[in-house]
């Protein structure tokens, strides 16, 4: 840095408070959130009692004529030229305690710091109900530069010797010892103050390289501060908005939501990226400021155009529509709290991508709430925004400076998606990256997030996970509880004790805490076996296999060594990640295995590539007698839905949409109808299919209709014709067998 980027001045402290006063000094923490605790202070006087060096302060000169609006808490008499950058906590723990003015806590509360001096042992205390009742204490020295010192010294003495005799000797020292504190006023600080022209290059550098109480400065606090005196309504209104995101609101809306909440540093990001276009903070400051990159030179007009770009912007991001309506992105993405968010910024950075998206090229709620979800989602489990985050936003916002329809902006997160996830992304890195103990693992968390998006049970529950994760469920205890498949004791009766290794993310399933508490330390092998007999009585065959799915537990898993098992495991998780992902930027959730379908649209939609309506499940309407072909109509219509995407079988509604009702096929009752179906489909296409498909019975008009939802599944599915093995796709609106060439070929490309 140059010899003239910074002017090296010694000022005495009276002089400090003096031009915070007049406000040719710009202090802007006497109004915001104080983090010091007391006791700093305490020992800050301390130091400065004894003569101790108490480090020094940075300014920077704003480079701007008089005239623009002045902050603090008071009236001031000029504009401010110098900003203090480095050294606010001291300056403010000083200026509040000399002038007896109060400070905000970080809970946005005012309070006074209270300093007791006892002069007689020449030592401060925070001041306390102790200090208060000890007569040897000064309980507050900020009257000594309110009150006149021989007022003081007089009230001291006057108390002091009610309680015990003081001699001359004793009178002497303290008068001396309050006299002293009350001259720190001219003790000298040592203040740095930066050039207004300095190079963009070189002060970032000063920010990166100072450190305040072990605290380090960063960019944002500059630019925040830079708010502070040409814009505090600015300022205040992200705090304020930062504050009622802590609790829900008694009356009305507020920004509290169960995912984040914010700080004033955050919430800005948000503001300058919706704003510049920009993640880097490090030329915010120069063009907040006035400063024409090319020229050098400041402006009051381009500072007050630039300060209205960010107005208009932040007006934007805390439009709590806005917010509100961002936070259901995250909820489509699979995400129900907290707790699930490795990563803050990438929710910061996704939201601004969502504010361009509404704000600039209008896109349909629901059309951007699909693609912001697949951002998100795609960013959180690939841990996008870690290790240099500015850098890669900045690539992003980079993406869309070309961008001219709501169609292209889409389609350029899409690529952008895709590019990320790769078949070597969901086949090798993400498996390695489930190889962790690590409970905050972006990719646990995303295996959390696709449980809820498959609409999963918890483990040997009838309870969905989603329910389960969501925040507003309150109980005495967890209501779910991350179990070790392979317990703890038993890993230790095979040499398994460390920690990492005990503990690792495959090696945990969801379960009620009810059910967990229940299992005891015995090796899976022993506890699975009785614990499915008693399962048999409220599970199906087909629901523990759909369990096993979506958990992805191996078949066999319970009798596998735990370094086979975790590696296997690994690999089914990440496939199920994989999946819910495809689910998640599908265009329809038709076949998404959840039951809150709605069925008119469903069926008024017609039949489709995910949609296939039957009359009936046996009977033949012609003849009114059962007939295989409709049992083969049926199960290769299935076996299709699963070799493709997945898709929906209607049983009661005719091809046009028109409902038939299940009384033609003469079945007693609902059970014999549910139990007919599983007869056929285990014999002919074998009971692990029900892993991935889920029957149920529901109301369509006047009458009942059986609903067959199918996932994608994981493996081939043949349909036994006979001694024939079958192979059907779906194609378009109806179904297609393969011959053995075409389905070979198939198999290959589709299933690996």
């Amino acid at each position: 840095m140059s010899e003239t980027g910074f002017t090296n001045v010694q000022l005495p402290l009276s002089a400090l408070v003096s031009n915070i006063d007049l406000g040719t000094i710009a202090l802007p923490d006497i109004q915001r959130p104080f983090v010091w605790r007391d006791v700093k202070v305490r020992d800050l006087f301390d130091s400065m009692y004894r003569g101790y060096p108490v480090g020094y302060l940075l300014f920077w000169a704003t480079g701007q004529s008089a005239g623009h609006r002045t902050i603090g808490s008071d009236e001031k008499q000029l504009s401010p030229n110098l900003v203090i950058v480095d050294g606010q906590q001291r300056l403010t723990s000083l200026y509040a305690v000399i002038k007896g003015v109060p400070v905000i806590r970080d809970n946005f509360k005012k309070e006074s710091i209270n300093i007791a001096f006892n002069p007689i042992e020449e030592t401060f205390e925070v001041a306390s109900a102790a200090t208060q009742r000890d007569r040897s204490f000064i309980p507050n020295i900020s009257k000594l530069w309110s009150h006149s010192l021989f007022r003081v010294a007089a009230e001291y003495l006057d108390g002091l010797r009610q309680v015990r005799e003081v001699s001359d000797e004793d009178e002497e020292s303290i008068q001396e010892a309050i006299a002293k504190l009350r001259g720190l006023t001219g003790y000298p600080f040592t203040a740095l103050q930066l050039s207004a022209d300095i190079d963009e290059e070189a002060i970032a550098e000063v920010f990166v390289r100072i450190n305040s109480q072990g605290k380090p400065l960063s960019q944002a606090d500059f630019v925040l501060t830079l708010m502070s005196v040409f814009w505090d309504d600015g300022r205040s209104a992200l705090e304020s908005f930062c504050r009622r995101s802590r609790t829900p609101a008694a009356n009305g809306r507020s920004p509290y939501n169960y995912f984040i909440t914010p700080s004033p540093d955050q919430m800005l990001r948000v503001g300058v990226g919706l704003a510049f276009k920009r993640a880097r903070l490090q030329h915010v400051y120069s063009i907040l400021r006035g400063k024409d990159l090319e020229t050098g030179q400041f402006s009051d007009d381009r500072r007050k155009d630039q300060f209205k770009h960010l107005e208009d912007a932040q007006s934007k991001v805390l439009n709590l529509q806005h917010w509100h309506d961002f936070m259901l992105c995250l909820r489509q993405a699979g995400y129900r709290r907290g707790r699930m968010i490795s990563s803050q910024t990438a929710l910061l950075y996704t939201y601004v991508l969502y504010l361009i998206g509404r704000t600039e090229f209008s896109i349909p709620e629901h059309a951007l709430r699909e693609v912001i979800a697949q951002w998100f989602f795609m960013s959180a489990v690939t841990g996008r925004y870690t290790g240099s985050p500015e850098s890669r936003m900045e690539s992003d916002l980079s993406l869309l400076r070309d961008v001219s329809t709501s169609e292209e902006f889409i389609t350029r997160l899409s690529q952008a998606c895709n590019v990320s996830l790769t078949n070597d992304f969901w086949e090798v890195t993400l498996p390695n990256d489930l190889a962790t103990s690590s409970a905050r693992s972006p990719s646990l968390f995303a295996y959390e997030a696709a449980l809820v998006l498959l609409d999963a049970p918890v483990l040997f529950s009838k309870t969905r996970v989603a329910q389960r994760l969501d925040p507003a469920l309150q109980s005495g205890h967890r209501t779910i509880e991350r179990h070790h498949l392979f317990p703890r004791g038993h890993l230790a009766t095979v040499g398994i004790t460390e920690t990492r290794d005990v503990n690792q993310i495959a090696n945990y399933a969801y379960v009620e805490w009810t059910d967990n508490i229940q299992i005891s330390d015995q090796a899976p092998a022993e506890y699975l076996p009785p614990l499915k007999e008693r399962l048999k009585k409220r599970f199906s065959e087909g629901d523990l296999a759909r369990m096993y799915r979506y958990h992805a537990l191996p078949e066999g898993w319970e009798s596998l060594d735990y370094r086979t098992f975790l590696g296997r495991r690994r690999e089914l998780m990440a496939q199920i990640v994989r999946e819910a992902y495809e689910r998640l930027t599908s265009k329809t959730d038709v076949g998404c295995g959840s039951n809150e379908v709605d069925l008119e649209s469903l069926i008024g939609g017609g039949e489709s590539g995910l949609v296939e309506f039957k009359s009936t499940l046996r009977v033949n309407l012609h003849t009114g007698q059962p007939d295989d072909r409709m049992k083969l109509a049926v199960l290769r219509t299935l076996a299709g839905f699963l070799n493709k995407d997945g898709g929906t079988l209607i049983v009661g509604v005719a091809d046009d949409g028109t409902p038939v009702g299940m009384d033609a096929d003469g079945f007693p009752d609902e059970d014999h109808m549910s139990l007919h179906l599983a007869n056929i489909v285990n014999h002919s296409m074998g009971a692990s299919v029900w892993g991935s498909m889920h029957a149920n019975f529901d109301d369509f008009e006047d009458g009942r209709i059986l609903v067959v939802r199918c996932e994608k599944s994981r493996s081939p599915v043949y349909v036994k014709d006979g001694k024939t093995q079958r192979f059907y796709v779906r194609t378009l609106t109806s179904t297609t067998e393969l011959s053995v060439e075409h389905a070979l070929a198939y198999i290959k490309q589709r299933f690996g």
